[in-house]
């Protein structure tokens, strides 16, 4: 699976579910978003083509016609639904997944740190809205939503879990927690680990 990270995060902070991955027995690959830890250049318009590039590493190491599963968090998680399609995931889980709207409300207003090519970016967001890559999906997504999340509201995921097509796909929601606590619960992890792997298997 491809793991994405959030906006002003990096990849370290996503290696205890590589981890919990791999002791899974599912190859995983993290990696820094354009403008994040240790990947150089703005981001910009290229960030489906940059989580296709990832996928397509990944393949190259376990074999070409590998399935693939996508996991995101905040706005890796809107990667991971916008881009689901693009690189023929078989499985997406998508935790407190950042909306595009809030995305550019938060890109507009500099409250972000990481390094961006704001126009490109702008586009990109406006020019791929989550909730009709929702409604396009035919792959199972599993949404995950801490209903104490202060930057993204809950609503947001029970709102996207309405459009998708697939009948495996669900929505958990914890009570309480906060924005990144579900990305770090080990039994939350348990959970995604799981859903993933019975996608995979049955794709």
């Amino acid at each position: 699976m491809v793991v994405l990270h959030g906006a002003g995060s990096c990849k370290e902070n996503h290696h205890d579910f590589a981890r919990a991955a791999i002791g899974a027995e599912l190859a995983a690959i993290a990696f820094d978003q354009r403008g994040h830890g240790e990947s150089e250049g703005a981001m910009d318009g290229r960030v489906i083509d940059d989580v296709a590039d990832m996928a397509a590493l990944l393949r190259s190491r376990i074999g070409g016609s590998a399935a693939i599963a996508l996991r995101g968090s905040s706005m890796g998680g809107y990667v991971a639904l916008v881009s689901a399609a693009a690189v023929n995931a078989a499985a997406v889980v998508a935790i407190c997944p950042a909306s595009d709207e809030g995305l550019r409300r938060g890109l507009s207003s500099n409250r972000f740190t990481f390094d961006a090519d704001r126009p490109a970016l702008d586009r990109f967001l406006a020019d791929h809205d989550v909730a009709s890559a929702a409604r396009e999906l035919e792959v199972p997504v599993l949404l995950l939503h801490a209903e104490g999340d202060e930057q993204v509201p809950v609503e947001h995921s029970r709102e996207l879990a309405a459009l998708f097509r697939s009948p495996r796909s669900r929505l958990i929601t914890i009570p309480g927690g906060h924005h990144r606590s579900i990305q770090h619960d080990a039994e939350m992890q348990a959970v995604s680990l799981r859903f993933i792997a019975r996608e995979l298997e049955s794709g």
